[in-house]
């Protein structure tokens, strides 16, 4: 039995799954930083200086200074500003997602090789590109 997990562990599918996932978390924290700590209070900024991640309505219709408030007095709440920040960080981290997959798509293409050869269009064979009359049929090339 330990022999299969060793197996099943040294597998490339699962060493590549582990990799990701790490990759992807670390990934995720450098996003959620970019949005919550940078990008989110430019907007808010622009926004009339608007903390987005403290918007939010108390369902007994009460006024509340502060989410910190509300929670106290047991207020049931609805935090649209969270919703509103979540939706940016997926926006955020879905377009990072695609610039990374991009990149890795271009750098993965193979380099265009030239032709160096042609087809004769009498005997159909395969001569050099440069060559002025076929080496098969003998029929001069245009």
């Amino acid at each position: 039995m330990l022999n299969e997990f060793k197996l099943f562990i040294s597998k490339g599918n699962v060493l590549d799954l582990s990799v990701g996932i790490i990759i992807g978390a670390a990934f995720g924290k450098i996003v959620s930083s970019l949005v919550g700590d940078i990008l989110m209070p430019i907007l808010g900024l622009f926004a009339g200086k608007v903390n987005f991640s403290g918007l939010f309505v108390a369902l007994d219709f009460a006024s509340y200074e502060t989410i910190e408030a509300a929670k106290k007095a047991g207020a049931p709440l609805l935090m649209y500003g969270n919703f509103l920040q979540s939706i940016l960080d997926f926006i955020i981290i879905g377009f990072a997602i695609f610039l990374v997959v991009k990149a890795a798509n271009k750098a993965q293409r193979p380099a265009t090789v030239s032709p160096t050869t042609k087809e004769c269009i009498q005997c159909l064979s395969i001569i050099p590109l440069k060559a002025k009359k076929c080496a098969h049929c003998t029929s001069e090339l245009v």
